[in-house]
């Protein structure tokens, strides 16, 4: 490593970075922009299309079509009509609270996508929701909680 000559080394690589430019638009000797107007926001937190990036394909409509869907699995597995203490039963309900999951977790992406702050935190409490519901039937079967006449330890019903 001492038969390297680290000068020579370093100007190659000033010389190639010379050649790229600089990096930063000002530092070319460009005049800093105008004043943004009060209430203007910062070029990093600028939508999409201001900076002339391309945009996503999705509406609103479609994101809170989405979050309306989470939305009605959500309150509709509140009223499964079905048997979920063991068997087939059971796993039929914990599909169906797997399925809140996902909508919860789906609905939660494209509502950070589109930045609609409040659609996001109803995602994320639907998201909860599911969770807690699969908890309720899930820890005591595996031996976590407390077994109560509604959520037993077993998993498969006695024949």
């Amino acid at each position: 490593m001492a038969d390297r000559d680290w000068e020579a080394e370093l100007r190659k690589i000033d010389a190639a970075m010379a050649k790229q430019g600089p990096a930063d638009p000002l530092a070319a000797g460009s005049t800093a922009p105008a004043a943004a107007p009060a209430g203007a926001r910062p070029a990093a937190m600028a939508a999409p299309s201001a900076l002339g990036l391309p945009t996503a394909g999705t509406s609103s409509f479609g994101v809170y079509f989405r979050l309306t869907l989470a939305v009605a699995v959500g309150v509709g597995i509140i009223f499964w009509p079905y048997s979920a203490r063991c068997g087939l039963g059971l796993y039929a309900y914990l599909a169906a609270v797997a399925t809140v999951v996902v909508s919860g977790a789906w609905s939660a992406v494209w509502t950070f996508r589109h930045r609609a702050a409040r659609a996001h935190v109803l995602s994320l409490l639907l998201l909860l929701w599911g969770l807690v519901l699969g908890a309720l039937d899930v820890l005591p079967r595996v031996g976590y909680a407390i077994p109560t006449a509604d959520h037993p330890v077993t998993w498969a019903c006695e024949a």
